[in-house]
């Protein structure tokens, strides 16, 4: 599994906006951007992404910005991720075959990559944003 920039800073913009905003009080994209040093530009891309998923929404005009339509606890790491464009995937069977494989009951390597894309993302799904926070306070 790789992720791309955009996932990354993906994370690190709703992050820095779960720190920045507090009670829906919308928060720019060029404070974020300044805090995280992104690119504002490539910042906008990501939170637009965001905001059709559903789970940020944004005010126009002075005073404006970014804030948090849902609350973090039901914000995953999976929403965030998948939202940004990336996936779960750890990658194509061992094999090299692309697509569906007409061995994939029998093969042990198939097995074990299907079960690390299973643990993945349970992982990234057990994750919310309010637990990010929390461990990044300790």
């Amino acid at each position: 599994m790789r992720i791309t920039t955009k996932g990354r800073y993906a994370l690190r913009a709703v992050i820095a906006l779960a720190e920045t905003s507090e009670n829906k009080t919308p928060v720019s994209i060029k404070t974020i951007a300044a805090k995280e040093e992104i690119s504002p530009e490539f910042l906008e891309q990501i939170f637009f992404k965001l905001r059709k998923a559903g789970f940020i929404s944004s005010v126009r005009g002075p005073g404006g910005g970014f804030f948090f339509s849902r609350p973090l606890s039901e914000i995953t790491l999976c929403d965030i991720i998948e939202a940004s464009g990336e996936g779960f995937s750890v990658g194509d069977c061992s094999c090299g075959k692309k697509g569906s494989c007409d061995e994939a009951d029998r093969c042990s390597a198939g097995k074990i990559w299907r079960e690390m894309d299973l643990r993945l993302r349970e992982y990234a799904e057990s994750k919310t944003l309010e637990d990010i926070l929390k461990d990044s306070q300790n």
